[in-house]
């Protein structure tokens, strides 16, 4: 379940804070769940939508008609997505509180509730301390060249180095995600996850994974014989 269930996580901080190499800390897999996920993003600074967080068994309409929210994504707010549901698309604030009711008969009992942005899906991939950086926007064609020149251009360099601050900020070494670049070039991180699975550039991303994890195991290696 790659360590991302409820009972995994004290484990892996209880043996990071005995002093094992964790890598992705477990603090930071228990950051990447969505409401926590959330807020640390907006503490950050790091674009994102405009997102609340609600109790499942109270009313959402009100303050979304306060925001002037009407299309909107409603996620489970306790966890990472596990299935389809737990991030659905709604055009109103009304089919919003239908969702968050399942969510409550589901018992799960937070809710985030983020603003739709029109844009462009771009996937992302990082590990953070190295240069190594790989984004291309989602599409079903093969044709990727051709698809990308419809598509808004953007400024990579300070995308990445949004993605890098934002690892931080979460605690994430390996990590990935998703955002939407807009008609105007500027973008939103809408998701952002430990452990991704680099599908689509894994052979290269591979060596660089290893190479930061043995530097970490070196690195980890020196301060325990320091400690000695």
């Amino acid at each position: 379940n790659m360590c991302r269930h409820h009972r995994s996580f004290p484990v892996l901080q209880r043996k990071e804070d005995e002093g094992a190499l964790v890598i992705n800390s477990g603090y930071g897999v228990e950051n990447c769940t969505r409401e926590r996920l959330t807020r640390i993003l907006i503490g950050s600074n790091i674009p994102t939508p405009e997102s609340i967080m609600v109790n499942t068994d109270e009313r959402v309409i009100d303050r979304m008609n306060k925001l002037g929210m009407t299309k909107a994504w409603v996620k489970r707010g306790d966890f990472h997505t596990m299935h389809k549901e737990d991030v659905t698309y709604v055009r109103h604030p009304e089919e919003a509180q239908e969702v968050v009711q399942e969510y409550f008969l589901r018992g799960i009992k937070r809710a985030v509730v983020s603003r739709h942005i029109e844009g462009e899906l771009l996937k992302f991939y990082g590990v953070y301390g190295t240069p190594w950086f790989y984004c291309f926007y989602h599409h079903g064609s093969r044709d990727k060249q051709a698809m990308d020149e419809d598509k808004p251009s953007f400024d990579h360099e300070a995308f990445k180095e949004v993605c890098t601050r934002a690892a931080e900020a979460l605690d994430i070494k390996i990590y990935g995600g998703d955002a939407i670049i807009l008609p105007d070039g500027s973008f939103s991180i809408i998701d952002f996850n430990d452990w991704p699975s680099f599908a689509a550039c894994r052979v290269e991303a591979s060596g660089v994974i290893a190479r930061a994890i043995l530097a970490e195991i070196k690195k980890h290696n020196a301060a325990k014989s320091k400690k000695k």
